[in-house]
């Protein structure tokens, strides 16, 4: 059976909200990620997705997603601690209030980055790399990669 996990990227100004995850963070510690979370058991609902983004985004930055997320991608991994993971990456372009890292046990630090600045750098793994890529596509063009 799968974990299900979301992750928002939040666009803003030609920037994306990236963090870095905290060295206690079980999978990825210290490595660069979009915000997100797991989805948990609610019974039988609708949009679960779409509530999950929100609800990991406002608890982990303290931003309000607003507007519905476009969908940009979904992969499957697994951890490092070899548990199957299903990923769902939305764009999120609508939002209030200003991101700051809720805990400190989740997240180090909070960057607005520039596409070309999460390519560029040395930290950021070649799966975020991809998941700004195709944010940007569909941002750009209206279409999930």
């Amino acid at each position: 059976m799968f974990i299900i996990n979301t992750e928002a990227a939040i666009y803003k100004n030609n920037h994306y909200l990236i963090c870095k995850r905290s060295e206690k963070e079980d999978h990825a510690p210290s490595g660069l990620a979009l915000i997100g979370g797991k989805v948990e058991l609610e019974g039988a609902s609708s949009d679960i997705l779409e509530r999950t983004i929100a609800r990991e985004v406002e608890e982990e930055v303290g931003i309000v997603i607003e507007g519905r997320p476009r969908y940009v991608h979904s992969t499957s991994f697994v951890t490092d601690q070899w548990e199957p993971v299903v990923n769902v990456i939305f764009l999120c372009e609508e939002f209030s209030g200003e991101p700051y890292p809720v805990s400190a046990d989740e997240m180090a630090a909070l960057y607005w980055m520039k596409p070309e600045e999460v390519y560029e750098h040395p930290d950021a793994a070649e799966y975020l790399k991809n998941y700004i890529r195709m944010a940007e596509d569909v941002r750009v063009k209206g279409i999930p990669f």
